[in-house]
């Protein structure tokens, strides 16, 4: 294939999905040249944001049937998943994973739908966690999971090569959990999960808990208690308009500031620093009786999309299990790497694709959403089962 025919996707490679439209800037934005495939300079897009987080969707199915991702009125027993054919095989997500890490990329996660559901997960695993950095430092390898599947797959998945895992867990309420998975799954498995996952050392582990208003925040002080010094880091996630199957209204949003007020007024909090840049969550640790922080209660994130955008230092991208690349978690379009993949482009035309791609980037949905500027109506965003949390 002629590499300077490659450098962008024909505009029948798109998939498109729903965006708003991106017309107030977060920054003036700066342009340059692509560089060429063989040259590496840091990869950065259009408002200076680097790549390096790179989501990998294994899966589009799930066992759940959570109401803000895969309700069963929309994911029913007839819903028609993508076929086997179209996923993108272990060996191809290994091939594209590594030309991401050439770009930049420092740290991949692994997604679904359910990613433990993908047959033979451990095998995708070994690939990734050979993949090393350009300083020739091995890649940070995570995964998410509902747990339903981690206290039988935790020690599996350890000797595989993955680092660490995040667990999403709603309630401790065994009828508020049951009420929110929708399909009668027993809070008590998937806390023996994240006790596995201790076990075997997939740690720190991190606890990701999507509040609803009138849903489930009556779980929000018992959620901390119960997680405060057990190791895990509790994450309270403001419930999101990813996607349409959701039907999100903002009135059923519980502002992070509202989550940090009731738990200041049962535990003693402090703020702690970012670990890094482009962090999604506020850190906040349990303090002593002297105002310090006592590590061994551990802390709790907070993680504010609706109310306090960060799209500013966002570095995430996301690849779809069928191979389309998204800029962000709201997107409208993907970008098909997957046909490219197996017309059998070598990777320093994929690379440059990519890079072209980046370096185009403007997207930045929640803060447009925040800052109240009118979004384009009528295009379908993608959906976070199909992409990713």
């Amino acid at each position: 294939m002629n590499a300077d025919k490659a450098v962008l996707f024909p505009a029948s490679a798109l998939r498109v999905h729903t965006r708003a439209s991106a017309d107030t800037p977060l920054a003036t934005p700066t342009t340059s040249n692509v560089p060429e495939a063989t040259v590496t300079p840091p990869l950065h897009d259009a408002y200076e944001r680097p790549l390096r987080d790179l989501r990998i969707s294994v899966t589009d199915r799930c066992n759940f049937r959570c109401a803000y991702c895969m309700p069963k009125a929309v994911f029913h027993k007839d819903y028609a998943y993508l076929p086997q054919s179209a996923l993108l095989s272990f060996e191809e997500i290994g091939a594209l994973a590594g030309v991401f890490v050439s770009l930049g990329v420092q740290k991949i996660r692994l997604t679904g739908g359910e990613p433990l559901l993908r047959k033979d997960i451990e095998r995708l695993i070994e690939k990734l966690a050979k993949i090393n950095t350009s300083e020739a430092r091995p890649i940070e390898l995570t995964l998410t999971t509902n747990g339903s599947l981690l206290a039988k797959k935790a020690q599996s998945l350890k000797d595989a090569g993955l680092q660490r895992v995040t667990v999403s867990l709603d309630a401790l309420d065994d009828k508020v959990f049951k009420a929110m998975n929708d399909v009668d799954f027993p809070v008590a498995d998937v806390l023996h999960g994240i006790d596995s996952a201790h076990a075997v050392g997939l740690a720190p582990v991190k606890v990701n808990m999507v509040v609803k208003r009138s849903v489930n925040d009556t779980q929000i002080v018992p959620m901390a208690r119960h997680f405060r010094g057990t190791g895990a880091t509790l994450r309270f996630i403001e419930y999101m308009d990813v996607g349409t199957s959701n039907r999100w209204r903002m009135d059923e949003v519980v502002p992070s500031s509202e989550v940090l007020g009731l738990l200041q007024s049962h535990l003693p909090l402090l703020p702690l620093m970012p670990t890094r840049p482009g962090e999604t969550a506020q850190r906040w640790g349990y303090a002593t009786t002297y105002g310090t922080h006592d590590a061994s209660a551990g802390e709790i994130g907070l993680i504010s999309s609706v109310t306090q955008a960060f799209c500013g230092d966002c570095n995430r991208a996301r690849l779809s299990t069928e191979g389309q690349l998204y800029l962000c978690l709201f997107a409208t379009r993907g970008y098909d790497l997957r046909t490219r993949l197996r017309a059998g482009a070598p990777p320093e035309v994929i690379a440059a694709e990519i890079r072209a791609i980046w370096s185009a980037r403007t997207d930045r949905y929640s803060a447009l959403r925040g800052s109240n500027t009118p979004l384009a109506l009528g295009e379908k965003r993608v959906e976070m089962s199909y992409i990713g949390g």
